[in-house]
């Protein structure tokens, strides 16, 4: 996922997530036989009760230089004016920016802290919300090449990554989002631990699902309704 003489913005939100993958990626970034960058990046989206000044004063005091941003994009999703999906909204324009600002700090890659459960999660996201089958990959190119997104905890759980928080002390910053523990990602979330209580078998079987496609076997919207002509 990395090679030499790259430079990476990670992104931060200050949960468990994008703390324990600032934290694996200076550590491999002081051992590593390739040399690169990292460049975090923390966007506050204006709520009331920021944490951002203490997450700020922390990277720099553990790592280094973080770059802060304050924006508006909570309220505005949460507001009147908009007729979409909050969550959807905020997280949209949140992208948006980062994409912007991995452009002026000359970064090719941007790090994101996504594990394993979400991508089942977003999986089941787009199954009933959107009505598509996909989710987020390791890794995923935009704009012809020039930037690409990438997920080194892809294939760790989130248990997994409690206990390495756990282990080495890393702070939490708890998300101060009014809609925080009530969006469909954690009705789904609620779903699935349903369903891995019954059986330990079936979180894997999905992860291993969403790379075993058996297209034959999905729906052809343009051709199933009507016979190819022969």
């Amino acid at each position: 996922m990395i090679l030499d003489g790259e430079k990476i913005l990670v992104g931060i939100s200050g949960g468990k997530d994008s703390q324990a993958l600032l934290k694996i990626l200076y550590d491999l970034k002081a051992r590593a036989p390739v040399t690169f960058d990292l460049v975090p990046v923390h966007i506050d989206s204006g709520f009331k009760g920021s944490f951002s000044k203490e997450l700020e004063k922390y990277i720099e005091k553990e790592y280094g230089p973080i770059r802060v941003e304050y924006k508006e994009y909570g309220p505005y999703a949460h507001s009147s004016e908009n007729r979409e999906n909050p969550c959807f909204l905020c997280s949209r324009l949140r992208r948006k920016r980062l994409f912007e600002i991995a452009k002026e700090e000359g970064c090719n890659k941007i790090a994101l802290g996504h594990h394993k459960d979400d991508l089942i999660e977003t999986l089941f996201i787009n199954i009933c919300y959107a009505g598509k089958i996909g989710t987020m990959k390791p890794r995923q190119s935009f704009f012809d090449g020039e930037l690409e997104i990438i997920r080194p905890l892809a294939y760790v759980e989130k248990h997994e990554i409690i206990l390495f928080n756990d282990k080495f002390a890393l702070p939490e910053f708890v998300n101060n989002c009014p809609s925080a523990n009530r969006t469909k990602r954690d009705e789904i979330r609620q779903m699935l631990d349903g369903l891995y209580k019954k059986n330990k078998h079936i979180k894997g079987n999905i992860f291993n699902a969403m790379g075993n496609v058996a297209l034959d076997y999905l729906l052809d919207s343009k051709n199933d309704r009507h016979s190819k002509p022969t």
